[in-house]
């Protein structure tokens, strides 16, 4: 089989590994990847979207696998001009992408749909905006893709206000509204299932760590770490997140006439009241892939191929007990700026754990180099979540570069 994944970081190295890991051999592309992913998939050079799809054609590819977000919802649709070729993709249309892609849109099908959230206002305007600032603390969330640095939780009013100003004044992500949420309170977790029309199949949870510094402080990053386990949640809890949220997001699709075929990640607030949806991703989160993926067992190619093609097969593919722990390594200045160039070493004295690149580009000399935010993710795995978590820190610490920043409370903060 010629499968192509779309994306560059850590995610989609992680789901060309899981690819690489089928039964069978399989001819892996990318577009566009990167100089790490290189070594398992072959990359594709086109000029865009529409280039991408007369290359696939031309090339007789079987199954594209959606990774990133951006190509949901460019242009036609990266799903949508998939179709239209012939070609299976695992991954959703650009009419329901936009549960992703527009937080306003999110917001009205949960409400549509009687699904669990937080009481929310949508402002057009910087005014309204701040006129929304009724209660601390407060959510804000920019309606668009903001590569995840478009949510804000503010504690003081003026903190919400500057944010106000960022988004709807400078407009830092583009124009589109912003939303004025309530804060739900509780621990977070990520919920992934794979959506093939009426049918679905909850995967393993995870939990991620969004804030650059321990103690969940500073600004929200793309996420500094994740903590996977089937252990995570307990059956009582993910049958009431299934009843409650899945099934009728699931059905809300078909009721709203749009079909789904793809991953669905649900990031999800346990509240004192029950858990609450915070926000859709219309595919498999990052960094939560990097932890979740490497427990996953079975025939992985063959069951995105079915699912792509309106047959799911839950069957095809089980994930492993214990847990799993991913630990992001990030780059100086991160995540209001990226510093590239810094030349990474230790990579090769890493033993015991995979490493993801998630940022990176070899210089002149063949170096792995820092080349954005979000550098490396190191992913160890260990019966208890103790073990995962030493061990990922043990070989983690072995990769060093200039203005690295590496959270120290990855699977420990929320468990103890």
């Amino acid at each position: 089989m010629k499968i192509l994944v779309t994306g560059k970081g850590g995610r989609e190295h992680a789901l060309i590994t899981a690819l690489s890991e089928s039964p069978q051999k399989h001819d892996l592309f990318v577009y566009p990847g990167s100089d790490a992913i290189a070594t398992m998939a072959t990359r594709v050079d086109v000029a865009g979207l529409p280039e991408l799809i007369t290359w696939m054609t031309q090339n007789g590819i079987d199954l594209c696998v959606a990774g990133e977000e951006a190509l949901l919802v460019k242009d036609t649709g990266l799903s949508n001009l998939c179709s239209e070729a012939g070609i299976p993709c695992w991954g959703p249309r650009k009419e329901i992408a936009q549960l992703e892609a527009s937080k306003t849109f999110a917001k009205k099908f949960l409400k549509r749909h009687g699904i669990p959230t937080a009481d929310f206002t949508i402002c057009t305007n910087a005014a309204e905006a701040k006129a929304a600032l009724t209660e601390m603390p407060i959510v804000l969330k920019f309606d668009g893709l903001a590569a995840g640095k478009g949510v804000a939780v503010c504690t003081a009013k003026d903190e919400a206000e500057a944010f106000v100003d960022e988004v709807m004044e400078k407009r830092c992500f583009g124009a589109g509204d912003l939303l004025v949420e309530k804060c739900l309170i509780g621990p977070e977790i990520s919920i992934f299932v794979s959506v093939c029309d009426e049918s679905y199949q909850i995967l393993m949870p995870a939990r991620d760590y969004k804030r650059i510094r321990d103690n969940d402080q500073g600004p929200n990053t793309g996420g500094m770490g994740a903590v996977a386990s089937l252990e995570l949640a307990e059956p009582e809890l993910m049958q009431r997140i299934e009843h409650e949220i899945v099934q009728p997001t699931v059905q809300g699709i078909l009721k709203d006439g749009l079909k789904y075929r793809g991953f669905l990640y649900f990031g999800l607030m346990l509240t004192s009241t029950g858990p609450q949806v915070i926000e859709y991703n219309c595919r498999f989160g990052d960094p939560e892939a990097e932890a979740v993926l490497p427990m996953l067992r079975g025939d992985f190619a063959t069951y995105a191929l079915e699912a792509a093609k309106g047959n799911l097969q839950p069957d095809l593919i089980q994930f492993a007990p214990g847990w799993s722990i991913c630990l992001i390594s990030a780059s100086a200045g991160y995540p209001a700026s990226s510093r590239n160039g810094d030349v990474i070493s230790g990579l090769e004295t890493v033993s015991g754990a995979r490493i993801y690149h998630c940022g990176t580009k070899r210089n002149s000399s063949g170096q792995f180099e820092t080349n954005g935010g979000r550098v490396l993710a190191v992913v160890a795995q260990g019966a208890t979540r103790v073990e995962a978590r030493e061990k990922a820190y043990v070989e983690s610490a072995k990769i060093t570069f200039d203005g690295l920043q590496r959270r120290s409370d990855i699977g420990k903060m929320h468990f103890e």
